[in-house]
């Protein structure tokens, strides 16, 4: 009788302890809980917050950039004449450009070199619009306008219709191509020959009229191909102060050329194409430092060194088992 009753008088004294261990183990849990799903909150908050600065870094970014290529390249078709050939291996294709990344940021300047057959004119039509990619994507923001020789001219019209015509290409009212009309014959100095057609201009007088129509029409993004290697030295001048005074302005600049002096004079970064591949890009005085000793072996070689040299390269940029499409047939 007695241990009975000591030992109920215990079991009521452990209830309590129980009970009150019992609601410290739910407070507990629901504290762990509580804390938990603020952790998430916050995690959830500071991913929001991350996500939102991406967006404006994205934001920014494309507001800095003026062009981005990411891995363009470029396809031409070539038709083998060689009689041993058989028919259906007549057709050959290869990569004009390959696989090129860069970014061009607003107000940069870019010098791009190059030997003969490089890409530097496939680079020029492609960053300008007049040619598509065939593989990768190209960002561009803003207008851009194409000086080069013999291009973006009808030569059947005088260069007096070929203002006309780009201006009302572009959707330029009339007062406005009149104001452009004045500017390219001031800055041109072709003088009569304004109103001839340009089929019986020389090259110099071509590239003179062509450099003059697309600098007064302002456009945000300028490419320069060769335009400046025709054609007497004291326009060139002329051109050149002309371009720094856009470089001060914040216009975007490329500029594609032979000349290593005019590129490290004018330009703050350059690019160096060779085999249709971006072999570097970088700061002006290093490329054109690299470049410049390339230059250097590659005339210390002989014709058949040079030969094979090209060939090589070339035997590089064919793409080999490349299906033809229904499109290549068809227009092919």
């Amino acid at each position: 009788m007695y241990m009975h009753d000591l030992e109920t008088r215990q079991n009521m004294r452990k209830q309590p302890e129980r009970a009150d261990f019992e609601c410290f183990r739910i407070e507990g849990a629901r504290s762990a809980e509580q804390s938990a799903e603020s952790e998430q909150r916050v995690a959830r908050s500071i991913r929001g917050i991350e996500a939102d600065k991406n967006k404006q870094r994205g934001i920014q970014m494309e507001k800095e950039t003026a062009i981005k290529f990411e891995n363009v390249s470029k396809i031409y078709k070539l038709k083998r004449k060689d009689k041993d050939v058989q028919k259906d291996q007549k057709t050959q294709y290869f990569y004009a450009l390959k696989d090129i990344s860069f970014d061009v940021k607003k107000g940069q300047v870019l010098g791009i070199l190059g030997t003969n057959g490089s890409g530097k004119s496939t680079m020029a039509l492609v960053l300008s619009g007049i040619a598509s990619p065939d593989e990768g994507e190209i960002t561009v923001n803003g207008e851009q306008a194409l000086v080069a020789i013999n291009t973006g001219l009808n030569k059947e019209l005088t260069g007096l219709e070929n203002i006309k015509l780009k201006g009302a290409l572009l959707g330029l009212t009339e007062k406005r191509i009149g104001e452009i009309t004045e500017g390219v014959a001031e800055f041109a100095e072709i003088g009569d020959f304004l109103y001839q057609p340009v089929k019986k201009y020389s090259s110099g007088m071509k590239s003179r009229l062509g450099f003059s129509i697309n600098l007064c029409l302002d456009p945000d993004i300028l490419i320069i191909d060769e335009a400046l290697s025709v054609g007497d030295k004291g326009f060139a001048h002329k051109c050149l102060d002309r371009m720094k005074e856009l470089k001060e302005e914040g216009k975007t600049i490329i500029f594609i050329s032979h000349s290593l002096p005019q590129v490290r004079e004018f330009c703050d970064t350059a690019m160096w194409l060779e085999g249709g591949k971006m072999k570097e890009y970088g700061t002006i005085d290093e490329v054109c430092d690299h470049y410049a000793e390339y230059i250097e072996r590659y005339n210390t070689l002989t014709k058949a060194e040079k030969k094979a040299e090209r060939e090589e390269k070339f035997k590089d940029r064919i793409i080999k088992n490349r299906k033809v499409s229904l499109m290549d047939r068809l227009f092919g």
